[in-house]
């Protein structure tokens, strides 16, 4: 196994929450990705990851977290799932992120993770430990209801409704979870039978919560990426996108608009937030005396 070393785990984070979920700090605990889904923007030249399909553990990880989180003033929100997923398959052996979810419960802060592994559910009762004193969010990725699909653009991850199992897990523990239907994309999973069915099956199983982003982005590096798995599993579509996208670097859902209003009507009629400062919101509603701890 291939290591790697961190100068820094904490970063800050400075978005705005009504544009993206709420943290005080972002933090990888691994490099590279397995998963192999064919639309990973991680994958762009911009990030300069090489050999990204190897996952290489940051081996100081957990000693340099716990003198950052004691060198830190006040605690914070510290999320995980940018750039690494925290639940690939080396953390069922080496339980970096769960090490790290110790650490921020011993240390007062809150957690946060996007995850498209059911390996999430572990720790389901450590997250609902957290969030009796801090916020908590757990994301589930999820792009569409139905598992062969799932193996053609994401082929090394969790099934869909093993994901969806874990949400139930997380949230039956307790845990404020939900799903990331992102991205959603065009000519494949851009109709209102697949956001229906993963909002529907998201609220089945406890979310409290579903976000989507009606398109997909694509720059050099994860554009040539992504073409070359179109030609393998979905021929004629690459010739789609170039026509109606070019090289553009959001490529929106021609249907976006038609889907955002069937999302937002069924996420409305099953009680489900999908704006980013509901789910915000939601996850930061402690008592008084505690969400003094988080404000800016």
């Amino acid at each position: 196994m291939e290591y790697a070393q961190a100068q820094q785990l904490l970063t800050p984070v400075h978005a705005d929450t009504e544009d993206f979920f709420y943290a005080d700090w972002n933090m990888n605990l691994y490099r590279g990705c397995s998963h192999g889904c064919i639309y990973c923007d991680s994958r762009s030249l911009c990030y300069r990851l090489d050999r990204f399909d190897t996952i290489r553990p940051k081996a100081n990880a957990l000693p340099l977290l716990e003198d950052e989180l004691r060198s830190r003033r006040k605690p914070g929100v510290i999320t995980m799932g940018a750039m690494s997923d925290p639940y690939n398959p080396l953390e069922e052996q080496l339980c970096l992120t769960r090490g790290a979810l110790e650490l921020i419960r011993r240390h007062g802060f809150g957690a946060a993770f996007t995850t498209k592994s059911a390996l999430c559910a572990r720790d389901a009762g450590l997250l609902a430990d957290i969030a009796r004193r801090a916020p908590v969010c757990a994301r589930l990725t999820i792009t569409c209801g139905d598992d062969a699909l799932c193996r053609q653009i994401e082929p090394n991850v969790s099934p869909f409704s093993e994901r969806f199992a874990a949400l139930r897990q997380l949230a039956d523990a307790g845990v404020y979870a939900g799903v990331w239907l992102n991205p959603v994309l065009p000519f494949i999973t851009d109709t209102e039978e697949n956001i229906l069915s993963v909002v529907r099956q998201a609220a089945a199983a406890g979310a409290r919560f579903v976000v989507c982003f009606f398109g997909m982005t694509l720059r050099s590096g994860n554009r040539e990426y992504y073409f070359d798995a179109l030609e393998r599993e979905f021929p004629g579509v690459r010739a789609g996108y170039l026509k109606v996208f070019g090289n553009a670097y959001e490529c929106g859902s021609p249907h976006a608009q038609r889907l955002y209003e069937a999302f937002t009507a069924e996420c409305a009629r099953l009680g489900l937030a999908w704006r980013f400062r509901d789910v915000n919101a939601g996850m930061l509603r402690l008592q008084p005396r505690q969400m003094s701890l988080f404000d800016a």
